[in-house]
């Protein structure tokens, strides 16, 4: 689908921009000071009602931005020896680091699952799979030099608890032997609760994991059919009272609304028995129908989808009974208790991202291990082989397995902070920000801040000379903040209009008028709402 180009606004002079802006106007939908409903930055009933009824022209596609520049930038042309670079660079710095590693294989094929991962029952994969794991961790860390302290370390996938208790205490002994995974840090692992029981949980907690994460989308049972994926609301219990029995500091649960079958009353259903066990975080995604690029995706009847305003009414219902139940939205599709680790956080002015989304601990190099992982090490992002046979080539010749990755810049880092301050705290600081990268904001961001005039008219933004604040109504549409502040997609709309222009019919030059046209939202995007 296409989206089209913010329209732009009369030019102004940097002299006169920070005042045009601060006094931009009252804005047309709640701004966060309609009274109690609405009180402190989270989303009330006004908020929930103008988002509402903005959300049909806002939904657009858009980046998650896990990243800045977003995966989709990365190029082959970024290789082994950049990575290596990035390592060296990485050594010369000690500080803590981050691990993510992935563990592709799972038993069920989930039709909505665009993650990369390999379906099998054969177990003897694994084992061979993790020898090459290992492998991977030590030539990465030979180049880091001493043994590094890790704050946080994440096992995703596929389902990594796949693996079986041999081949799980090879891959963390591999990471002790390497690395130095502190007892205070935050160390979790993505569970699939029908393939674990009493006996792994606790290898789990023996094994040093302090967080766990659990695979939901929805207890309704027309949609774990439609989507493959048969879950019982007791069998996800029993790893809760496992986890909270065992000592875990953390339960996280994962749904996705917008899949087949699925109404607002059947999706509350399922939140009332998400509530009812009391996760610490929840994650509520939107499902993104792309079949032309995750291809389990096909075997999914589109006409079971619930139409735009069914998904809305789920997404608006679900906010609104989490906020209810003490739920702190911390953004996107993030909801945590209050005392939990990000809800402190955020509310510190520390919350930040990574690839796995919010984190407490993202402002650390991250190293990826295994199939199509993604680190970020020294303003590089590296991502590794998609495929078993490239990343088992790559090791067997001695060479980290690279397949594409970039190098940023200091306009990128600059772009990649402003995106984070706003997406994670809600407020950017523009003096401190100015002091610290040696430029005058307005000046810089001048088209930047034509575009957000239009934001602040909408009530999604607060535009002052010394800050930008994300209004509750903001929060939930804060990929769209982020948006304007991506000068790659920037570039993407201003190549598109070039390109309409240029296949547009001759006209009268006197009578002609400018071409607008709209810029292609690219498909690998998911939607903003």
């Amino acid at each position: 689908m296409s989206a089209p180009a913010p329209a732009p606004h009369p030019a102004s002079s940097p002299s006169t921009r920070s005042i045009a802006l601060s006094a931009a106007g009252q804005p047309r939908a709640c701004s966060g000071n309609c009274g109690a409903a609405c009180t402190g930055k989270q989303p009330g009933g006004h908020a929930l009602a103008d988002f509402r009824a903005l959300a049909g022209r806002m939904d657009i596609n858009g980046p998650r931005y896990t990243s800045y520049p977003t995966a989709d930038r990365f190029h082959g042309g970024f290789g082994e020896a950049d990575y290596l670079q990035a390592l060296a660079d990485c050594a010369a710095q000690p500080a803590p680091l981050s691990l993510y590693v992935h563990i592709p294989f799972c038993e069920n094929i989930c039709y909505y699952c665009g993650c990369n991962k390999i379906i099998t029952r054969d177990h003897g994969r694994s084992g061979r799979y993790v020898h090459y794991l290992v492998r991977e961790m030590a030539l990465a860390a030979a180049r880091l030099g001493a043994r590094r302290e890790v704050v946080q370390s994440h096992w995703g996938g596929g389902t990594p608890t796949f693996l079986d208790a041999a081949e799980m205490r090879r891959v963390m002994d591999a990471m002790h032997a390497h690395f130095d995974l502190l007892p205070e840090g935050e160390h979790s692992i993505e569970i699939d609760p029908r393939r674990v029981g009493d006996a792994q949980m606790a290898l789990l907690a023996e094994l040093g994991f302090n967080r766990v994460s659990l695979g939901v989308q929805d207890f309704d049972a027309e949609v774990q059919q439609a989507i493959h994926r048969v879950q019982s609301q007791a069998e996800t219990r029993a790893v809760v009272d496992a986890a909270r029995r065992l000592g875990f500091r953390s339960v996280s649960m994962d749904l996705i609304y917008g899949l087949p079958q699925q109404t607002a009353a059947r999706f509350a259903a399922t939140v009332e028995q998400v509530l009812a066990m009391r996760p610490d975080r929840l994650s509520v995604y939107s499902y993104a129908h792309l079949p032309h690029v995750f291809k389990p995706q096909r075997r999914i009847d589109e006409r079971a989808l619930p139409a735009a305003a069914e998904k809305l009414d789920i997404l608006v219902g679900t906010i609104a009974q989490l906020t209810a139940a003490g739920y702190v939205y911390i953004g996107m599709d993030h909801f945590a208790l209050p005392d939990d680790a990000l809800a402190v956080a955020q509310r510190e002015g520390r919350l930040q991202r990574n690839f796995q989304g919010y984190s407490t601990h993202a402002g650390h190099d991250q190293l990826g291990f295994g199939v199509s992982s993604i680190g970020a090490v020294a303003g590089r992002y590296v991502q590794n082989a998609r495929t078993l046979d490239e990343y088992y080539g790559a090791l067997d010749h001695g060479t980290l397995p690279v397949m594409r990755g970039f190098a940023t810049d200091a306009e990128d880092r600059l772009r990649r902070e402003v995106i984070g301050a706003l997406m994670c705290n809600g407020v950017l600081d523009i003096a401190a920000l100015e002091a610290r990268a040696g430029i005058d904001f307005a000046t810089h961001f001048a088209a930047e801040l034509d575009e957000l005039a239009t934001l602040a008219g909408d009530g999604l933004v607060r535009i002052e000379p010394a800050r930008i604040e994300v209004t509750p109504l903001g929060r939930l549409l804060v990929r769209r903040v982020a948006m304007v502040f991506d000068s790659y997609l920037r570039a993407d709309a201003g190549r598109a209009a070039q390109a309409a222009q240029a296949a547009a019919p001759a006209r009268d030059a006197d009578v002609g008028t400018p071409v607008k046209t709209p810029a292609e939202a690219p498909l690998r995007y998911s939607r903003v709402v």
